[in-house]
């Protein structure tokens, strides 16, 4: 029973927050040509909307599809963002809100579509496209970074950080706001990096610096947050990859602010 008011509590601070909303829509471009379309529609009359992501890219033959659990999971994460109520996330917060995802498009596939970039490269996507339809944030870095090395005796996986989008301070005013953060997990990156003593302890690498990309995140009335730099030194023969997005599109700023 003290779940269910847990998951009812949830639901109406969403539902709180609806009326605050516009109607808006964005559409997203991936680097590999994909991409992401969103229309959110605000049902007042019955504090709900829609998300509806009908016009995104189909299901691609490369590994950025992602399961339409993904794709809830970022309108979740979002719309809870936006509830100041100190609640627990929960699928209460889901309740109001009717999600659309086309079938056999790169964000519902079909078998035997490679998805093994959705939980970490498209679903920041989604959660930039998503806000930028609602108009609430800019564009965090929008890629998790996904760094690998390794050789026959070593293999290694980290999420490189980056900076967050700047916005307003509330949803029915843009007079007050504030700045990105610099070098930080955004999103739903959700990890953390190895401490650097440990990273030279295990592996034959030397962590040369990580630093703050300066004025990197783009100017406005209030910064989007910066990326970074971080160099390695291999003491042996490795063999690296990244797996990344907006390296060709860079992320937007909102209502004039500069992209970063």
């Amino acid at each position: 029973a003290y779940m269910q008011h847990v998951q009812d509590n949830a639901e109406a601070s969403v539902r709180r927050v609806i009326p605050l909303l516009r109607d808006g829509h964005f559409t997203y471009d991936l680097d590999n040509g994909a991409v992401i379309k969103v229309a959110i529609r605000i049902h007042e009359d019955r504090q709900s909307v829609t998300v509806d992501f009908t016009g995104s890219s189909p299901q691609l033959n490369n590994n950025f599809n992602a399961p339409a659990s993904i794709a809830v999971a970022a309108v979740l994460y979002v719309f809870r963002t936006l509830v100041d109520d100190d609640i627990p996330l929960n699928a209460g917060c889901l309740k109001p809100i009717n999600i659309v995802i086309p079938s056999a498009s790169m964000l519902n596939p079909e078998p035997p579509a490679s998805v093994v970039a959705g939980n970490v490269e498209t679903s920041m996507c989604i959660v930039n496209a998503l806000y930028g339809a609602l108009g609430v944030l800019a564009a965090s870095q929008g890629t998790m970074n996904n760094f690998t090395f390794g050789n026959a005796r070593y293999q290694y996986y980290e999420t490189i950080s980056g900076g967050t989008g700047a916005g307003p301070l509330r949803l029915d005013s843009d007079k007050e706001g504030f700045d990105g953060t610099s070098l930080v997990q955004a999103h739903m990156t959700n990890s953390r990096l190895t401490d650097p003593e440990v990273l030279e302890l295990r592996f034959p690498v030397r962590l040369e610096s990580y630093s703050i990309r300066s004025g990197s995140g783009g100017a406005g009335k209030w910064r989007g947050g910066d990326g970074g730099v971080r160099r390695m030194r291999f003491l042996e023969s490795m063999t690296a990859a990244i797996l990344s997005n907006n390296r060709k599109y860079a992320p937007f700023g909102l209502k004039g602010g500069e992209p970063g």
